[in-house]
């Protein structure tokens, strides 16, 4: 067994203690170990189920059903793209062409340096700054695609 599995092995168990065992807590136990790896590993979820002695679909069922959770790694920069209506008119969709071509992904992936994870929202409620680009939680409004390399580049 290699130590980062082991580490891992390590944190869930004290998770699980904190929460002392308790099955009612699931959805606790979840939370904080996101909190600690900003996802749900694959291993941490059959720990848990074991360690609950609840079905692993249990586990997996509650992980998938929160929005909130997340299954694969998230990028230490969060970027959303307003696509609704007032942005999309005044080319919202260009703006997030122009992202996935500058970091390589498409919505709903992350960068291979876990740096970026992109997504897109269908309104932020900010209309007559659109289009908007929101990277961990500042928003960034009148975007246009010349605007998006420096935005980037600002978070290197």
């Amino acid at each position: 067994m290699n130590t980062e599995v082991k580490q891992l092995e390590e944190k869930i168990e004290v998770i699980l203690d904190k929460h002392q065992g308790d099955k009612g807590l699931l959805v606790s136990i979840l939370q904080d170990i996101q909190t600690e790896y900003n996802y749900l590993p694959k291993e941490a979820i059959i720990q848990v189920s074991q360690g609950l002695g609840v079905p692993l679909s249990r586990v997996y069922s509650v992980a998938t059903f929160f929005k909130a959770f997340r299954l694969k790694p998230r990028g230490r920069h969060l970027i959303n793209v307003c696509l609704g209506t007032a942005c999309h008119v005044r080319g919202g969709v260009k703006v997030l062409e122009t992202i996935e071509q500058e970091l390589g992904i498409k919505p709903g992936e992350t960068t291979k340096d876990l740096k970026y994870t992109l997504e897109t929202v269908n309104c932020v409620g900010a209309c007559a700054l659109g289009p908007i680009v929101i990277i961990d939680d500042k928003y960034s409004g009148l975007m246009k695609r010349d605007k998006v390399k420096p935005l980037l580049q600002s978070y290197d």
